[in-house]
């Protein structure tokens, strides 16, 4: 079982930085009329922000290798996209942070301190409290918008979307508070999760191109497709469905990085017609490798 301290800094690295950019692509969505929606989505654009900066300083020399190589917490396109997107937005990105994740260390296994413990417990605190708020702030932007009471350039469905995630992560907190481990149901949980994650975003994706780009809406459309077939798998429940399924989910989600990678480069360069915001490409990339590391992992334990 992976130590509670390593695990809790892990996970707060990956999700502390997709809440922020959540907030960032909500207060980016609004209409400049909506003053006090807007003003509180920076809000919690700033508690991430600074959430982040301290998981990350206190993680260097204490996480695992496998997540930095994962490119899970920052990848090559990152600090472009944030600068990009800072000056396509005007809205303000501490890339400093992006940076000091750039410089990050992994550590060895060893024993960690009482203190460092302690710190890592009150983390988790502030993280679910958080999320609390955010979770609430994104259900009351969606009733808004079912309601037709506000709008907002970001669909409903990824409002949903991101909604989600929101709840995956304070799951996993909840259960670090509880047991300081994380439960065989969680884990497998997640495959399913993440397969309708990846789906989803094939969705925006093909929503958020210019018509013209019909190739690539043809391609973000197959991948839709083949992410619904894995969900229909996973209504198998045996053994050796669940090993299938999992290797299925990892040879899909390598191919996707694989598009969405080169989609981020081709937004960066301005070389593909879309209304995608540079770092909205660079977080759905990053949420791939996420999966794809915990697809490795879980496809090791299964050989």
């Amino acid at each position: 079982m992976e130590d509670f301290v390593v695990f809790s800094l892990e996970t707060h690295l990956f999700f502390a930085r997709i809440m922020k950019e959540h907030a960032f692509f909500l207060e980016a969505g609004f209409p400049g009329k909506e003053k006090a929606w807007i003003q509180k989505a920076a809000w919690f654009r700033r508690q991430f922000e600074n959430f982040l900066r301290q998981a990350v300083e206190i993680s260097d020399g204490i996480i695992s290798r496998s997540v930095i190589e994962s490119q899970e917490i920052v990848t090559e396109f990152t600090l472009p996209a944030e600068k990009a997107t800072n000056r396509l937005s005007g809205i303000p990105i501490d890339s400093r942070i992006t940076v000091m994740e750039q410089n990050l260390q992994s550590g060895c296994e060893e024993e960690h301190s009482r203190e460092l413990r302690r710190t890592v417990r009150n983390m988790n605190e502030r993280g679910i409290t958080l999320l609390n708020g955010l979770i609430e702030f994104k259900q009351n932007i969606l009733r808004e918008v079912r309601e037709c009471t506000l709008f907002t350039f970001n669909y409903p469905l990824l409002i949903e979307h991101i909604m989600r995630e929101a709840r995956l992560y304070r799951s996993i907190l909840q259960e670090l508070r509880q047991n300081e481990r994380i439960s065989y149901e969680i884990i497998r949980s997640k495959e399913e999760f993440w397969n309708q994650i990846m789906m989803e975003h094939a969705l925006f994706i093909r929503g958020l191109l210019d018509p013209t780009e019909e190739e690539l809406i043809k391609t973000a459309d197959e991948f839709a497709g083949e992410y619904r077939e894995l969900l229909e798998m996973a209504r198998m429940q045996d053994s050796w469905a669940e090993s299938a399924l999992t290797k299925k989910s990892l040879e899909e989600t390598l191919k996707y990085r694989e598009f969405k990678a080169a989609g981020t480069e081709g937004i960066l360069n301005c070389g593909i017609e879309s209304i995608i915001l540079p770092l909205l490409a660079d977080h759905v990339l990053r949420e791939a490798n996420h999966y794809i590391r915990l697809l490795e992992g879980q496809d090791k334990k299964m050989s």
